[in-house]
């Protein structure tokens, strides 16, 4: 939930009232840098965050309120770019770092995102190089004196640590870590998944006294908008906290350059970054209310075709693969309607793949049509041979090249959904199609929107459905929900 209007004024009680109607981050983003600054001087002891020497600049208004709330212990700084996010992070990573055995850790998606000039490790490297914290460059982890000790001593010192979460499978990694403080910058980039399994990783032991924080920030948009809004936005979880934060909360930005940089983009990534509005969002080419639901496929007798696009590379820790889907559809003769019947989708090896498009033509029948998408060269040749003569011999079976982009391909299936003559035989891989195919072509993975529009195709060729309308081209305009 945002922070309610009443929290906010308690904690930052010396600022002044809002006025009545006007968010937190809405007025202290309208008041004077300056002035702001000198009133947040005047806040009482038990209003001022927890502070040390490692964190070289006051923080912000917005980021102010987001250090003061020790006691809670999920929250999130989120909005539009400039707002100061990066920093409040590393500042509420670095408050208890004077604590012994304190452990904080601060992840990025990909490892290149932490490195870009700027980010997380840069900006560390330069708060702290210079101070008595050490630096591991192998373990990318600053340890930092035991107070209990001399300034020279660093055993049982508290630790900041940078990661990355490129694929589901690393989060495993921190499975008997211990940490505090945890932290995830521009968490839309990340999965719901991964954000809820860290949770399991913060605790500490009795006499540790600390608190424990779940931390995040991050612009609206990207692959995990749509969760990160559930959780944080409207309404959001029930005991977590959403500080906005616009470009106007960083009185350190240089604002008019930086809105000029901002007029170039799109409306909608605009938007985003410039009014961190969360309501908008890009046109997908299909909507889930186009499709209608169905609790048993029909009993009659449908042609129909299972058409897979193959990725035969396994998941690891540190890759992301396709994924290899074999969607089956089929057609009624007689109302010339649309059935999606059935869908696998996994990620396996090349023997994985093999047995499971076997067992799964077998199951089909061979009055079930087989196509697979041929890749280009002698490769996708040979592979189309060998399941011809190994796998699939005594189906129905070919390779098809693609031609044109994805959104061409998936053009007309689409323009069928939105004519409402398609239906979905419910199963447990309905939700992950709506999830790719409503985000489609702006999804990291589109493997099942390809198979999808790979077996229409190869359904209607020398068909005709009932409707002859094809989907407009995309236009760039702004959809609210």
């Amino acid at each position: 939930m945002a922070l309610p209007l009443e929290q906010a004024t308690r904690l930052t009680a010396s600022l002044g009232s809002p006025p009545p109607l006007m968010s937190w981050s809405e007025w202290a983003s309208s008041l004077d840098p300056e002035s702001a600054q000198s009133r947040l001087q005047d806040l009482s002891p038990a209003g001022t965050p927890k502070w040390t020497r490692y964190i070289p600049h006051e923080p912000h208004p917005t980021q102010w309120a987001f250090l003061l709330l020790d006691s809670v212990l999920e929250v999130f700084f989120g909005g539009a770019a400039g707002g100061g996010k990066s920093d409040a992070l590393l500042m509420a990573a670095l408050q208890y770092v004077d604590v012994p055995r304190y452990n904080a850790i601060l992840f990025r998606r990909s490892y290149a995102d932490l490195s870009l000039p700027g980010a997380l490790l840069d900006r560390a490297r330069d708060w702290l190089e210079g101070t008595d914290a050490h630096w591991n460059d192998r373990e990318h982890t600053w340890t930092f004196p035991n107070p209990e000790y001399d300034a020279t001593v660093y055993k049982d010192g508290a630790t900041l640590t940078f990661a990355y979460l490129q694929t589901e499978k690393q989060r495993h990694r921190y499975a008997s870590a211990d940490f505090q403080f945890i932290g995830f910058d521009e968490l839309t980039t990340f999965t719901e998944t991964m954000y809820r399994f860290l949770f399991s990783r913060l605790r500490k032991t009795e006499d540790l006294v600390v608190p424990l924080r779940m931390r995040s920030a991050s612009n609206p948009g990207n692959i995990g908008h749509n969760w990160v809004k559930a959780r944080f936005v409207d309404p959001g979880t029930p005991d977590a906290i959403f500080i906005p934060s616009l470009v106007h909360d960083n009185p350190s930005l240089n604002i008019s350059e930086y809105l000029v940089s901002l007029a170039q983009l799109d409306p909608v990534t605009r938007a985003r970054l410039l009014a961190g509005d969360w309501n908008v969002r890009d046109q997908g080419m299909f909507r889930q209310a186009w499709f209608s639901l169905l609790d048993m496929a029909p009993r009659a007798a449908l042609k129909t075709v299972r058409y897979w696009d193959i990725a035969a590379t396994e998941e690891t820790d540190d890759n992301d693969p396709d994924w290899t889907c074999g969607a089956r559809l089929g057609l009624d003769p007689r109302t010339r309607l649309l059935y999606m019947l059935d869908e696998k989708y996994v990620r396996l090896g090349a023997a994985g793949v093999e047995a499971l498009v076997g067992s799964t033509a077998k199951l089909d029948g061979v009055e079930t049509v087989i196509r697979m998408e041929q890749e280009p060269g002698a490769s996708g040749k040979s592979l189309i041979n060998y399941y011809s003569r190994h796998v699939l011999q005594g189906y129905d079976f070919k390779g098809l090249p693609s031609s044109g982009s994805k959104e061409a391909r998936a053009a007309p299936f689409a323009s069928q959904a939105e004519a409402g003559n398609i239906h979905i035989v419910n199963g447990p891989w309905v939700k992950g199609f709506f999830d790719e195919a409503e985000g489609f072509p702006m999804v990291e993975h589109d493997d099942q929107v390809d198979a999808w529009s790979g077996a229409f195709g190869e359904l209607m060729r020398g068909n005709e459905v009932r409707s002859q309308t094809y989907i407009r081209p995309m236009a760039a305009e702004v959809i609210r929900r």
